[in-house]
């Protein structure tokens, strides 16, 4: 994706930007991070103010802007579904799991697990909350290195690196404390970026009246937020109504058990702010969402033969189409100035969370049980680069990184989050529960197949359309893992009797 039409301004923006987002993080960690409790949780201090940006900010990444952009785009309003999935999750999150994680004090989500069903148990369910952080990654990432080749004129490897590179050094050097700082200013920037966009894209698409006559009229049902109460006898839907809310549950539910999630909560100076910093990160995200909409309603409206340019082969490029042809030069700078800092806030918390769940519920537990705090905190950092590394490859390789990341974010639903509600709510729940339930949820689950990966279907589903299966066979295998748990616990409460989640003062 090289273009020999460099635009420097934008790219000496960029740099003075990337400059500005590094000596913020580095200030930080020089003043805030001393410990491994700095560098996992901030010392559990976080402000309010602060919590609920940090919060935001993680949710609202490159894929989160561009996502929406897209499906708003190619799909219709209906299927954007994550910005009100994720705020659901963060309201959910926050009324339910928030207060009781922060009060037992727990350093990851992998804790109560742990407690709960043994250690090795918590390792391999570390597995798929690995797999979601760094796809995650990889594919923000992706996003990022898109908008910057088609805006910037840089090639798609060089936009990826340097960008990794600014995030993985700034969180290597300050761990939460770092990426707190940093996430106030990015999601700052996010917010006034996108906005600043938005006059401008519907000026060219006729005005915001005219915008949404054109897209409510050819999306029909589509252009709703949500299908129609009979949407499975309606001719726009069919059997992807249950796909539809398949999706919508999985965004919802399977939201909440992520590290990236817990870290703020757990960092959060009380309990109750952290319930109120999840609770109103989830409103903020809504409105970030705006301008993703906004957009993608207006790259759908516009003709683009008048901007003297086809319209983009691909849906996903449709967010630096508009920065690049319906905005003036800065406009567009400012823009994707706003993507980069939703990138940048997404990556560094991702690969936090992942590299302190690799020292704290792995490293610690597995093979070395009596390590110190400065010896965890080592681990911590080299994992941090390792992690970083390995998004910023799948990130460089961009095939199916989107289709990676869905199921990652599959095996979270599917597997975490029945494990991580009962580990917290269920007192008699056992190892062997959740062993019986871990192996019925992802039988489930791979039984339906995945057509991206080649991986093809084995259990009789029905509602298959075109080898893709639209029964919401990820609900059922969640809520399989719920139940199973529940009866195998019931059923050998004398063979693994059930472990307490211990208070601080008790540990």
């Amino acid at each position: 994706m090289t273009n020999p039409n460099i635009h420097w301004g934008g790219f000496i923006s960029m740099i003075i930007f990337y400059a500005i987002i590094y000596y913020i993080g580095a200030y930080s960690a020089a003043k805030k991070s001393e410990s491994m409790s700095d560098m996992m949780v901030a010392k559990r201090s976080l402000p309010l103010w602060i919590a609920m940006f940090t919060m935001a900010a993680t949710w609202v990444g490159g894929g989160y802007i561009a996502g929406t952009a897209e499906y708003t785009y190619s799909s219709g309003i209906a299927w954007a579904q994550a910005p009100w999935g994720y705020a659901l999750s963060l309201i959910i999150g926050g009324i339910f799991f928030a207060r009781k994680m922060r009060r037992y004090e727990f350093m990851t989500m992998i804790d109560p697990i742990e407690q709960r069903f043994g250690k090795r148990v918590a390792g391999v369910l570390y597995i798929p909350a690995l797999l979601g952080e760094v796809f995650w990654s990889g594919a923000i990432l992706t996003a990022l290195g898109t908008t910057f080749g088609t805006i910037l004129g840089l090639d798609f490897q060089t936009s990826i690196i340097v960008s990794a590179a600014i995030a993985i050094a700034y969180t290597v050097v300050g761990g939460m404390w770092s990426v707190a700082f940093t996430d106030v200013i990015q999601m700052s920037i996010v917010l006034l970026g996108l906005f600043v966009v938005i006059p401008f894209a519907l000026g060219h698409a006729g005005g915001l009246d005219a915008t949404w006559d054109t897209y409510k009229e050819e999306m029909g049902t589509l252009a709703n937020l949500f299908p129609p109460i009979d949407g499975w006898n309606h001719p726009d839907w069919g059997n992807y109504y249950w796909n539809w809310w398949d999706y919508a549950l999985l965004l919802i539910f399977g939201g909440i058990p992520w590290q990236v999630y817990f870290q703020r909560v757990l960092s959060a100076n009380t309990p109750r702010t952290a319930m109120w910093l999840s609770i109103t990160a989830g409103f903020i995200c809504i409105i970030a969402a705006v301008p993703a909409v906004l957009i993608g309603m207006a790259g759908f409206a516009v003709d683009w033969a008048s901007l003297g340019v086809a319209e983009p082969e691909n849906p996903a490029m449709i967010l630096p189409y508009v920065l690049r042809y319906m905005t003036p030069p800065i406009v567009a700078a400012i823009g994707l100035g706003a993507l980069a800092a939703a990138v940048m806030s997404s990556m560094d918390s991702s690969i936090l969370s992942a590299s302190s769940m690799a020292s704290w519920n792995v490293y610690r537990p597995l093979f070395k049980p009596k390590a110190s705090g400065e010896e965890l905190k080592k681990v911590i950092k080299r994992t941090i680069i390792l992690v970083g590394v390995a998004a910023t490859i799948i990130a460089l390789s961009i095939k199916s990184v989107y289709a990676l990341w869905y199921l990652a974010a599959d095996l979270v639903y599917v597997i975490l989050f029945p494990q991580l509600t009962l580990a917290l709510f269920y007192k008699r729940a056992t190892k062997y529960g959740s062993i019986a339930g871990l192996i019925v949820s992802f039988f489930l689950r791979i039984g339906g197949g995945e057509p991206i990966i080649g991986l093809p279907k084995f259990l009789p589903y029905p509602m298959v359309e075109e080898g893709v299966v639209l029964f919401p066979f990820r609900t059922l295998a969640m809520v399989a893992g719920f139940i199973t748990i529940f009866i195998v616990s019931e059923l050998t409460q004398k063979a693994s009797p059930p472990q307490p989640l211990l208070k601080p003062e008790e540990r």
